[in-house]
């Protein structure tokens, strides 16, 4: 990257800023292939209506960066702080991506899409999801507590673990298999 801080519409491919400290920039409607940013600090940044494909964001601080209309698809985006984003305009979109271990606590994240993704002990606490979809998301030890997950289609979510009384629930869509991931805490024993 150059000393450039405004860039719209330019694909960035293979760039390695791993460990490195990138901030006051601007990226409008730019594209990131097969790029590495683990444990980058992009901090005060602005990503707007940016693809991420490909790409290593392990560890990645975003604190105080905007993130507007991003889409990350099959991203390795391990243990990032999405909750120190910029809360304005924050939306994002995640389709095969592994985002274990990220936290999205207390994010308004209406309408978010995660697809075919793996969020194992991802943490939502306090967060607005109201008409997200998981779809094939593996939800292993992920974190809801005191969420709105009003309108959620958990269908072909698995592995989550719920608490209906600590959390928003209301016109959630479960099948039958999913409704124990609502009863782990009862200890209770469903069978057939």
């Amino acid at each position: 990257m150059t000393d450039q801080h405004v860039y719209e519409d330019t694909t960035f491919e293979k760039l390695d800023l791993s460990q490195r400290t990138v901030h006051g920039r601007e990226y409008h409607e730019c594209t990131f292939k097969q790029c590495s940013f683990n444990n980058a600090n992009l901090g005060n940044n602005k990503f707007v209506d940016c693809t991420f494909e490909y790409c290593d964001l392990s560890l990645c601080k975003l604190t105080n960066s905007t993130l507007t209309n991003a889409s990350f698809k099959d991203c390795k985006i391990l243990g990032v702080n999405f909750h120190e984003c910029s809360d304005f305009l924050f939306s994002a979109e995640f389709q095969k991506c592994i985002l274990d271990h990220s936290s999205f606590s207390g994010k308004k994240m209406v309408k978010t899409r995660f697809e075919s993704s793996s969020l194992k002990e991802a943490v939502f606490t306090q967060a607005n999801l109201n008409g997200s979809i998981f779809k094939d998301c593996d939800l292993d030890r992920t974190v809801f507590n005191r969420t709105d997950l009003t309108g959620i289609n958990f269908t072909s979510a698995y592995n989550f673990d719920i608490d209906p009384d600590n959390n928003t629930l209301k016109k959630a869509i479960f099948t039958a298999e999913g409704l124990k991931g609502l009863l782990t805490k009862h200890q209770l024993k469903i069978t057939g």
